[in-house]
């Protein structure tokens, strides 16, 4: 059972979303034969105040 993590900061559309876990899926699928309904695929969402990069948040770029 493939569990994948995919962490994103906030901001993309649910269909955005939607269409990443359409896709990874496919790529896990196809990659490792792993059937379909065996994948699983979590989202974690990240606010920019919680993310930061060379000692400077996102949120304050």
């Amino acid at each position: 059972m493939p569990i994948v993590n995919v962490k994103l900061l906030e901001g993309r559309s649910d269909e955005q979303l939607k269409d990443l876990v359409t896709e990874v899926t496919a790529a896990v699928e196809k990659t490792t034969g792993a059937n379909k309904e065996a994948i699983h695929v979590v989202i974690e969402e990240m606010k920019k105040s919680h993310y930061g990069v060379a000692g400077v948040r996102k949120s304050d770029q």
